[in-house]
């Protein structure tokens, strides 16, 4: 009989050591920063050397870039980590693809992830899972889900997008995390359910627990109306020439560690941002276009700036009296949203392409302060 196999112990002023698997640019590990969460990440791995290249300016550390599926048991427990943070591949899984969920090679790694946590001497205490929506219907998901209750993880799975958390942009994602028992969640009724509600994150009352948590909402819209608007999360030059936002406030004043001291890529000019009226004329019809004072903004690809349809929303720098295309979008300074935070080594479209496969960093850092609080 097999000996069961205990938590990894940590004492209480230690740092919970995490691995960033699939790491981009960082989101993970800048929402583990937002979170206020005492974490170290010991490794990130990534096959992107671009995206390595950014995740190093930003954090000083370079990930490891080999292809994790050579990663052994004993490899992973070298490191030690108690959590094990996991944002792998979409496409797979995305309504455009071929949806061939495990089928698909871009599914192998992260499967052959799982399929180690058996196989490990300590298992990592707790797991965080992103994915495209979509996933939570995969044969992936499923045996992923099998995985995790046969090694004694307890798991709650959410979809939720950051307009439920007050940002004007509408991008719901699937998340699963996972514990590994003795540890539990502060609201246990929620475990092995999928729930599309934000509120087990803040309601630590188990008597306000309600049912409409595992309900869909009838139309995502309807949460527009308790967004900030657009204007809030622009950036620009002051006068100091610092990036502020747009209340004023220096962006970098709720940040912490490395990216306290990035300053923004010297942009000679803002003219690379501009939409070329050539482009208004063939493909009006398709842009979507948002004001300062707007509370939405649709979802932005990897192919945004390269194509107009699907891909992403326009500012209008220039509102009109009558908002919208019953006004010349010509005479509405139309731009694109600007990227920052990367090396001038880094081509701006690479940058939208990266900017494309992120995650909202205002919904992961409850996500993982929920992951991480233990139940008193």
């Amino acid at each position: 009989m097999e000996e069961k196999k205990g938590l990894l112990p940590k004492k209480e002023e230690e740092p919970w050591r995490v691995l960033e698997f699939y790491s981009g640019i960082g989101g993970m590990r800048y929402s583990l920063m937002k979170a206020g969460v005492n974490a170290k990440v010991v490794e990130a791995f990534d096959i992107n050397d671009k995206a390595n290249d950014v995740y190093e300016y930003n954090f000083g550390h370079r990930p490891y870039q080999g292809n994790i599926e050579t990663l052994t048991a004993a490899d992973l427990d070298n490191y030690g980590a108690h959590t094990w943070l996991l944002s792998p591949p979409c496409q797979p899984y995305t309504r455009q693809g071929l949806q061939k969920q495990s089928g698909d090679a871009r599914a192998f790694s992260f499967l052959k992830i799982l399929e180690l946590i058996p196989h490990t001497k300590q298992p990592p205490n707790m797991l965080f899972v992103e994915n495209v929506v979509g996933f939570e219907t995969s044969d992936t998901r499923a045996k992923m889900i099998e995985i995790l209750a046969s090694s004694e993880y307890i798991t709650q799975e959410f979809i939720l997008s950051p307009l439920q958390f007050g940002v004007p942009y509408s991008r719901p994602r699937y998340f699963c995390l996972a514990k590994r028992k003795p540890l539990s969640f502060h609201h246990e009724v929620c475990n092995n359910k999928l729930l599309w509600s934000p509120s087990p994150l803040f309601e630590h009352n188990e008597n306000n627990v309600t049912d409409g948590w595992d309900q869909p909402p009838v139309n995502w819209d309807t949460l527009i109306h308790s967004c900030e608007p657009v204007e809030r999360f622009l950036e620009f030059k002051s006068s100091s020439n610092r990036v502020t936002g747009g209340t004023g406030t220096d962006v970098s004043a709720d940040c912490s560690g490395a990216l306290e001291n990035i300053d923004e890529r010297n942009l000679n000019t803002m003219s690379q941002y501009i939409v070329p009226l050539s482009l208004i004329e063939r493909w009006e019809s398709a842009m979507d276009i948002v004001y300062p004072d707007s509370k939405r903004c649709c979802c932005f690809t990897k192919s945004y700036y390269r194509y107009v349809k699907g891909t992403g929303s326009l500012l209008a720098t220039i509102q009109p009296n009558i908002k919208g295309k019953e006004s010349s979008l010509k005479k509405q300074g139309l731009r694109y949203f600007t990227p920052r935070e990367f090396p001038e080594a880094i081509s701006l479209r690479q940058c939208y392409a990266l900017l494309g496969n992120s995650l909202s960093v205002a919904v992961v850092a409850p996500l993982l302060r929920y992951l991480f609080s233990q139940q008193s």
